[in-house]
């Protein structure tokens, strides 16, 4: 059985996959072209680049898809940037605007007045129906097995039936979504696809270095912890040298302030930590992951990747028949 189709306003992809938005740099032109060529939806992360970069990425990933498959930019609203951000992206005329860690009412209305759809990141069914009334065409249910910031300390299972139901715009499922099975128990209450972040990093296309990769392959089940970054919430993220730093010492002292959130704790600084990460120093900086990282054992191909997990769908829903 093939997986069903998902159709998202005007996206159709051929399979109901969308890359997470990760930053970052690790979701950029080269990995979300090559989730939208293996028929899946893309997403270049704008946090941590400046605009112009974020218009350069998008620019390059629609000459990489040759003007075919999805490309969407994820947008944080906790982010000083967020709105120059988005105004940049509807410029420049992508898909769909994604964001997360919070909702405001100017985005819904910015996509609106520009013809794309706007997606919001929830982790509840309050959330998801605010921004089904403020005019999201579809909202990302991500639980707590996601990696980077978390919203919820609930499972995304023990959470994604009531928030089907409490909308009538396309459910996606996130937080734990690794394998074909779980593809098909999410569609089975009620998603209309899933997000997936974590297995994607693991691939040649992953904008990310090789190390940062590597760091992923080599994680165990008891890597991944949970750390309090300055934006005020939970992340997970793979141990190292430097959450032991964060979550040991109180007086840890910022390298440098990049003046990046609108609210922030200065404990330390969580953008210039993932810029260390993703330069390639995955010891002394943030490396997010979802809590099954420990179950990639190698990297590969976007497009092995998504074939498998098309074997691996069908696999489970025969298994259910």
């Amino acid at each position: 059985m093939d997986l069903p189709k998902l159709k998202i306003a005007h996206m159709v992809p051929r399979v109901p996959i969308m890359q997470g938005g990760m930053g970052v740099g690790i979701s950029l032109s080269g990995l979300a072209s090559a989730v939208a060529n293996a028929g899946g939806i893309g997403i270049i992360s704008g946090t941590g680049i400046t605009v112009e970069e974020m218009r350069l990425h998008i620019r390059k990933a629609r000459k990489l898809t040759q003007g075919n498959g999805y490309i969407g930019v994820n947008v944080l609203f906790a982010m000083n940037d967020f709105a120059e951000k988005m105004k940049a992206a509807l410029d420049e005329k992508v898909d769909f605007i994604i964001s997360g860690a919070g909702i405001s009412r100017d985005m819904y209305s910015w996509g609106k007045q520009a013809g794309i759809p706007v997606i919001s990141i929830v982790s509840s069914a309050k959330l998801a129906k605010i921004s089904e009334r403020l005019g999201a065409a579809a909202v990302v249910v991500e639980g707590f097995e996601a990696g980077g910031h978390l919203g919820t300390d609930k499972p995304l299972f023990d959470i994604l039936s009531e928030i089907v139901e409490s909308v009538s715009i396309p459910v996606i499922a996130a937080g734990g979504i690794m394998t074909g099975a779980d593809i098909a128990k999410a569609l089975s209450l009620g998603a209309s696809g899933v997000q997936m972040g974590t297995r994607f990093v693991a691939s040649d296309e992953c904008d990310a270095p090789q190390s940062f990769k590597e760091k992923y392959v080599s994680a165990t089940e008891k890597d991944t912890i949970l750390v309090k970054t300055t934006v005020g919430l939970h992340g997970r993220a793979i141990a190292n040298h430097f959450t032991n730093l964060i979550t040991t010492s109180d007086k840890l002292k910022i390298k440098k302030c990049r003046d990046c959130l609108k609210n922030c704790s200065y404990q330390f600084c969580t953008l210039d930590s993932l810029l260390t990460s993703v330069a390639g120093d995955v010891e002394n900086g943030l490396v997010f992951a979802g809590s099954r990282v420990s179950e990639i054992k190698e990297i590969l191909p976007v497009r092995a990747i998504i074939e498998n997990l098309k074997t691996e769908y069908k696999a489970a829903v025969q298994s259910f028949a």
